[in-house]
């Protein structure tokens, strides 16, 4: 059941660039609220029904990604964010899969920290944020880029750690 909540995110994803690059911003903020509640979800059912799955270890950071810089890429687009926070991004993001191919190889499945976890609560409020049009999107924007690379940081350590 939680990947299939995980799966419904990745949809989502395309209906929330959909309804940003079209300027549905009511849409866009509910399907980015459903995104962000789906995210919080998938993880307590596969918790509480005991279905923690290697492939949801691996989907659910994926869908998130996908969701998040989709959704970035669309705002970006309209020049709503900062090109250099969004590149900042997307090389973590790029770096953080590269590192967990290598854990699965070596056998280690790289759970989420809770740097990463916060991470991912900052850049769906920054989404939330860019929908309702709020100032305050570009520090939230820069506090989840610092995140990103202290979280970085953090599985990095802990891949050489193992």
């Amino acid at each position: 059941m939680a990947n299939y909540v995980t799966l419904l995110r990745f949809l989502l994803a395309l209906l929330a660039v959909y309804a940003i690059l079209n300027q549905y911003n009511t849409l866009a903020l509910l399907i980015i609220l459903i995104g962000a509640v789906s995210d919080w979800l998938d993880g307590d059912i596969a918790r509480r029904r005991k279905e923690v799955s290697k492939l949801g270890v691996l989907l659910d950071p994926f869908v998130d990604k996908v969701f998040v810089l989709s959704c970035l890429s669309a705002y970006l687009y309209l020049q709503k964010v900062s090109p250099y926070a969004f590149v900042l991004l997307l090389i973590r993001e790029l770096y953080i899969s590269f590192l967990r191919s290598l854990s699965v190889e070596k056998g280690y499945f790289m759970p989420a920290s809770y740097l990463g976890k916060a991470k991912t609560v900052i850049e769906f409020v920054t989404l939330i944020l860019l929908a309702l049009a709020n100032s305050l999107s570009e520090p939230f924007l820069w506090l989840a880029v610092a995140l990103a690379y202290l979280s970085a940081l953090d599985y990095t350590l802990r891949f050489l750690r193992f």
